[in-house]
């Protein structure tokens, strides 16, 4: 008899741990706050403007804008790239927002909104000597600069590159240790380099004007990441962003912080695409 209301009763326990579980994410719509995932240190993308110290840039404010939408408040933690997808898939924040691209091997982990960004990549060096790199073969033995996991630095390795990650460090870490040479390049957006550039108009360094490229992981836009469970959270933040295409809000704020309507797609002359192999599952 004791036996049978043990198995009764961890029956009725796992069913309430699934219901919660469930339901955990099913209520992020329901939420009145939305937790938001972000690196705070990618100009102009997520950073923290010098003067006021306070959180800005294009992904925070357009997260802002449909927060707005929704009648919803918002509240940003800052991590690294994988603590931020760690935090959403944990369900530690609702969403997570760091110019990701909507990539097929992060629609298998994740739900991603539609496009708010279209870009393409390019690599920055040093203006005196081009870091030594002419062309593609010449990245072999470089060594490149980037944050672990990403798909630039995935690249790199592929291209024969020599790795130098950092940890969520902000911009003028990266532009410091590639002007003094710790490191070669740097694979990045394209605007995201040219702000970093123009920001700094004696860094010494310049993009590599013939090696643009786009990679397998990046040629449907930029989007905003979820949970796979917030199909409803997805849905809604989607309408809203619909809402600012046509109200004309979302080319606002892009051309705010990158000088540039960066929410329409852009013909590239001489575009070399990659297709980076498959060895993470962010």
């Amino acid at each position: 008899m004791k036996r049978y209301k043990f198995i009764s009763m961890m029956a009725v326990v796992l069913s309430c741990l699934l219901l919660l579980t469930g339901c955990g994410n099913q209520n992020a719509v329901k939420k009145k706050t939305l937790t938001v995932a972000t690196s705070g240190t990618l100009y102009p993308t997520s950073y923290h403007d010098p003067e006021t110290k306070k959180l800005t840039g294009y992904d925070v404010e357009v997260v802002r804008a449909i927060a707005k939408g929704l009648h919803k408040k918002v509240v940003f933690k800052e991590y690294s790239v994988d603590g931020m997808l760690t935090a959403v898939k944990t369900g530690k924040a609702d969403m997570a927002v760091d110019d990701f691209a909507i990539s097929p091997v992060r629609k298998k982990n994740y739900l991603m909104s539609s496009p708010i960004k279209h870009s393409f990549n390019s690599i920055m060096v040093r203006a005196s000597d081009n870091s030594g790199i002419n062309s593609w073969s010449e990245l072999k033995g470089k060594k490149s600069a980037g944050e672990a996991g990403t798909n630039y630095q995935r690249l790199s390795k592929q291209l024969g590159a020599k790795l130098v990650n950092y940890d969520n460090v902000s911009n003028d870490v990266y532009v410091r240790d590639l002007k003094n040479g710790k490191t070669d390049y740097i694979m990045n957006d394209y605007y995201l380099e040219k702000l970093a550039l123009q920001a700094d108009p004696n860094s010494g360094l310049k993009i590599l004007p013939n090696m643009y490229f786009t990679t397998n992981e990046d040629g449907s836009g930029e989007g905003i990441i979820f949970n796979k469970k917030d199909k409803a959270l997805q849905k809604e933040v989607n309408q809203e962003i619909s809402k600012l295409k046509k109200n004309g809000k979302l080319s606002e704020i892009a051309k705010k912080y990158y000088g540039a309507d960066v929410t329409k797609k852009v013909k590239v002359k001489g575009l070399k695409h990659f297709t980076i192999k498959k060895t993470s599952n962010n």
